[in-house]
C-alpha cells in the first residue's frame, strides 16, 4: 500500500508509506494528486522542483506546498515522481517530476493549503510513514 486516507472532520488527511523516506514522500504526492483529481494525469512536461526546510516535518510541508504552488501558477498537475534526492544534513530536496496541464482533465477538489494539523514523520519497522492534512 502506498497510501491511505483517515477519517477527518473537514479536510481530507493521509498516510503514505516507504521503504526509504524518499519513496513515502512521493507517495505524499500521489495522495495529494488524488484528492485533487482521479484522473489519469499524462507525463507530458518535466520539472525539476528544489525545496529547504527547517525540519523534515518543513520540508515535507514545502515539499508538498510546491505542487499547490504550480497547480495555482502554471495549471501543471503532477503525474509522477521521476526522482527524489533528500540530504537530512542540509534540509534540501530535489525532485525531477512529470505532469500535465490540469485544464485538460477534471479535477474534483480544491485544496486551499497543506497544514501542520497532526502532521508526522516516523520509522517504524523499517519502513517510513508520513502523515499529512490538507485544508479543502
Amino acid at each position: 500500500m502506498k497510501y491511505k486516507f483517515l477519517q477527518h472532520t473537514a479536510d481530507m488527511k493521509f498516510q503514505a508509506f516507504g521503504k526509504s523516506l524518499e519513496e513515502a514522500f512521493s507517495n505524499a504526492v500521489y495522495a495529494l494528486k488524488e484528492v485533487i483529481t482521479k484522473d489519469k494525469i499524462k507525463p507530458l512536461v518535466k520539472r525539476t522542483i528544489n525545496v529547504k526546510g527547517k525540519d523534515n516535518e518543513n520540508l515535507l510541508y514545502n515539499f508538498l506546498e510546491e505542487f499547490l504552488f504550480l497547480l495555482d501558477s502554471e495549471n501543471f498537475m503532477i503525474s509522477e515522481v521521476d526522482k527524489i534526492i533528500i540530504n537530512l544534513e542540509k534540509l534540501e530536496l530535489t525532485a525531477v517530476i512529470y505532469g500535465d496541464n490540469i485544464k485538460k482533465y477534471s479535477a474534483i477538489t480544491d485544496i486551499k493549503a497543506i497544514t501542520y494539523n497532526d502532521m508526522f514523520i516516523k520509522q517504524e519497522k523499517g519502513k517510513f510513514i508520513v502523515q499529512v492534512v490538507v485544508d479543502v
